[in-house]
């Protein structure tokens, strides 16, 4: 990306820090502390990082140098903001509501063109050609305040949407004028120039959008989602389309937005690369980037130049007037209400990629003097100050607005069990449950292992499996209630989870055989189905990357939708199937489907229309899925019925073998409604995970862990110095153990042990701000925990483990540990809750 010339050293205030240990950790404490300052400020972080940038850079303060290396984070992060922008879009509401995008993309370009330009040729004497590339910077937007609406839960608004899908009409066609005044003042428009540009650009666009889906695919489904190989494919992907963007004649922003778009139904909305790709953008890039922004800044050079004040002024009136133009016409157009009005404008009034690309282009041919170009700079600083706080404040109300909104959970409480029994599964079996949970709802997940012995060792089995579904559930952000049962019949130990814990849905893994002597899917699933009234979901994975599923194909069987639990279980698919971003489609008997249809229309989400595959028998099903069935894309799902149901007849027990045999290669469910009969209480404070302030003390927490074999011992001490009497037999237990560390995130490992020695779970926290190396741990380890549990308690022990992993697992924590340098600092990020007088009074260890 271009840049500026840097400021001659009699201009700067001081010599620019080079050290690149230095500079990162200025970068870091300012990521830290500008927006903890802000808050407090009631001022948008964007706001204050942008400003932090402009005091620091070389134009002010002289701290820190706009070279190549902040350069290239920068526009790092400003193609991650564009990417995300994609990734979050809801591909389902854009359809829907492409109309709203193109009238806002031609309003927020027209007006801004053509009025920039009358203006610029009139008031500032500008040739044509300068004034119609002046205008192109007003009439670009780049979508700096996006995060903000992301953090405030409104990215799926019909405002934020229609916005999003006008910038790259608008961006588009901006850096197109930027191209068509270059070549028209180079002498080289002709007919070649844009032969080559739409033959570039169409062959561009159907690679990313047709290419990188099918790419992705087929890594997921490939390719084991261990140490971070995902989050490096999808960022290796977005670059490489960023770059291939600039050679077919675009800016790079256009080819990571058009890499979101692709890999938007690969990747879930909940899941947990999706937490890591915005920890890294909210963390990293996109602080990088606004803090390059600001380093633009040079109002030194506007003091002394009436002309340059004068053209700077004029940029950022007419960029602000026009923009607000554009929005509240788009409003009144597509009957938005006015706080939606405004936050289009707050999200379409910030100017930084397509300008600086316009300004620097037209100063480098001649059409602009050092007055635009540093107008132009002043406007980027007003545009991305204004659009932030805009965005802030009218956001929250249409976030509040949204929430005011009655919430129907439904027919029932969106509560989910997994019984888990394989390792190889229950990964997937989890994230299955990821999708189907309705985000909205505050109920947590409950995975289940149950034990047929009462031996150690088997029991011990069953918790290091759910301690890998409890992670993995955590890097998602989602509460996990684990359970252990001791039962010489599975089936009894899981039904009596189902009525301890209120369930409402039950996942439950197949593999697709069935002996003789089993009715349906084998003795532990057949004896729940008689035994349980809940909706109860079997998964048969042909393979486990749920997330590259394209089609649901939802087969109704004669008089299902005429079961009192159906309604729930339409609700279920559907939403399945627009949290994996893919087409529904019903396979039904044609006579039956009218109030089926009306069944599925009033099922939310409201924007996911169904596509509807007649049959003139039932008979006829696998027929017609052997004629529409793709393999791994698409995802089967059987809506079965339980024994003396109006729905069900032998065939269809028999049903769910012959479509696993027939179809191996697809992943395949099946579906049986809730009983009527089922009721469910409120939950009750027990199931909740331990509060992590529960667990742990002022007084164990240690600074400075030392390394190598005498870690755990380190770790031990603070145990050790309370309880002197057992303090050789606790550690002899705790150093017995070959558990290996579990990772929930980079920077953090959790050891967890089994002693006789406590009374209830117990934590320790050691800081290593060097960082360590431990069996187990993909990352430097900066903060070890040591949780502490009795013998022959698994689930109080599981329980602490969840609360471990999702409180210590959130973006920030591990970076503010890293930055604590005494036991008051340390306390205050893991008892943000507790008086800081606290740190400093001795606990009793239990």
């Amino acid at each position: 990306m271009l840049r500026p010339a840097a400021p001659t050293p009699e201009r700067r205030l001081s010599q620019p820090i080079d050290n690149p240990v230095a500079v990162f950790a200025i970068l870091m404490s300012v990521f830290l502390l500008v927006p903890l300052l802000a808050a407090r400020l009631r001022v948008p972080a964007i706001v204050a990082l942008i400003l932090a940038g402009a005091v620091l850079g070389e134009n002010a303060l002289g701290v820190l140098e706009r070279d190549r290396a902040m350069v290239l984070l920068g526009t790092v992060g400003l193609l991650y903001i564009m990417f995300l922008a994609g990734l979050e879009i809801d591909l389902e509401r854009f359809a829907r509501y492409r109309n709203h995008s193109l009238v806002f993309g031609a309003l927020t370009f027209t007006v801004p063109q053509v009025v920039g330009t009358a203006l610029a040729y009139a008031l500032l004497g500008f040739e044509f050609a300068a004034a119609v590339l002046l205008a192109s910077m007003f009439a670009s937007h780049t979508l700096v305040s996006y995060p903000i609406a992301s953090r405030l839960g409104i990215a799926k608004d019909d405002a934020v949407t229609t916005t999003i899908g006008g910038t790259l009409i608008t961006d588009t066609a901006a850096l197109l004028v930027l191209a068509v005044v270059t070549k028209s003042h180079q002498g080289d428009l002709d007919g070649a120039f844009w032969v080559r540009l739409a033959l570039s650009l169409a062959v561009y666009v159907v690679a990313v959008l047709k290419g990188l889906p099918a790419l992705g695919r087929w890594f997921f489904r490939n390719v084991p989602s261990e140490g971070g190989r995902d989050f490096c494919f999808v960022l290796g992907a977005v670059f490489a389309a960023a770059f291939l963007a600039e050679v077919a004649g675009v800016e790079p922003i256009i080819g990571a937005f058009l890499a979101g778009l692709a890999l938007n139904r690969l990747i879930p909305e909940h899941g947990p690369l999706m937490s890591r790709i915005h920890f890294m953008g909210e963390a990293l890039f996109i602080p990088m980037f606004l803090v390059s922004v600001g380093m633009l800044v040079d109002a030194r050079v506007l003091a002394g130049d009436a002309r340059a004040l004068s053209v700077a002024g004029f940029m950022v009136v007419a960029v602000i007037g026009t923009k607000l133009v554009a929005a509240d016409a788009t409003r009144r157009l597509l009957g938005y209400t006015r706080e939606q009005g405004l936050l289009i404008f707050g999200l379409s009034v910030n100017q930084a990629a397509a300008t600086l690309a316009a300004v620097f282009v037209g100063y480098r041919i001649g059409l602009f003097d050092e007055a635009v170009l540093n107008g132009a700079v002043l406007m980027i600083l007003a545009s991305c100050l204004i659009g932030p706080w805009a965005t802030e404040r009218y956001g929250r109300l249409v976030a509040q607005a949204a929430e005011a909104a009655t919430y129907d959970p439904g027919p029932a409480p969106p509560r989910i069990l997994v019984p888990l029994s394989n390792p190889a599964t229950a990964e997937a079996l989890m994230d299955l449950a990821l999708l189907l949970r309705d985000p909205r709802a505050q109920d947590p997940i409950f995975p289940l292992a149950v034990s047929r012995e009462d031996a150690a060792a088997q029991v011990a089995a069953a918790e290091r499996m759910l301690g890998r579904a409890v992670v993995h559930a955590a890097a998602a952000g989602v509460p996990v209630v684990p359970i252990v049962r001791v039962d010489e019949n599975v089936a009894v130990g899981i039904s009596r989870a189902l009525l301890e814990r209120r369930i409402a849905t039950v996942i439950l893994g197949w593999n697709g055989a069935v002996s003789a002597e089993q009715r349906i899917f084998g003795s532990v699933f057949d004896q729940l189905l008689h035994r349980s009234l809940q909706q109860v979901v079997v998964a048969r994975f042909g393979h486990v990357a749920l997330n590259t599923t394209e089609r649901v194909l939802f087969a109704v069987p004669p008089f299902a939708d005429r079961e009192p639990g159906f309604d729930a279980t339409a609700r279920t698919v559907k939403g399945l199937a627009a949290r994996v971003g893919a087409r529904l489609e019903v396979l039904a008997v044609e006579a039956t489907t009218a109030r089926l249809r009306a069944v599925l229309e009033q099922a939310p989400p409201a924007g996911l229309a169904a596509r509807w595959l007649p049959l003139r028998a039932w008979g006829e099903l696998e027929a017609a899925l052997a004629g529409v069935v793709r393999g791994p894309d698409d995802l089967l799902v059987l809506v079965s019925a339980r024994q003396g149901r109006r729905s069900w007849s032998p065939g269809l027990d028999r049903l769910p073998r012959r479509l696993s045999e027939a179809f191996p290669a697809a992943n395949l469910l099946v579906v049986y409604p809730p009983e009527p009969e089922v009721v469910h209480a409120a939950p009750t404070s027990s199931e909740a995970e331990l509060p992590f302030t529960n667990l742990l003390a002022p007084d164990r927490v240690v600074l400075d862990l030392v390394t190598g074999p005498d870690l755990l011992r380190s770790l031990l001490e603070p145990i050790v110095r309370a309880r002197p009497q057992v303090a050789g037999a606790l550690v002899e237990e705790a150093l017995a153990s070959d558990r290996a560390a579990v990772e929930p995130t980079p920077g953090l490992a959790i050891l967890h042990r089994h002693v006789q020695h406590v009374a209830s779970p117990t934590v320790i926290v050691g800081l290593s701000p060097a960082g360590l190396t431990l069996p187990g741990a993909a990352h430097p380890v900066h903060v070890v925990v040591l949780l502490l549990s009795p013998e022959g308690e698994p689930e109080a022990h599981l329980r602490a483990l969840a609360s471990i992993a999702h409180t210590l697992g959130a973006p920030d924590v591990v970076p503010r540990l890293r930055e604590a340098r005494d036991l008051a600092a340390a306390w205050a990020v893991l008892s943000p809750e507790a008086p800081a007088a606290m740190a400093s009074e001795p606990q009793p260890v239990a």
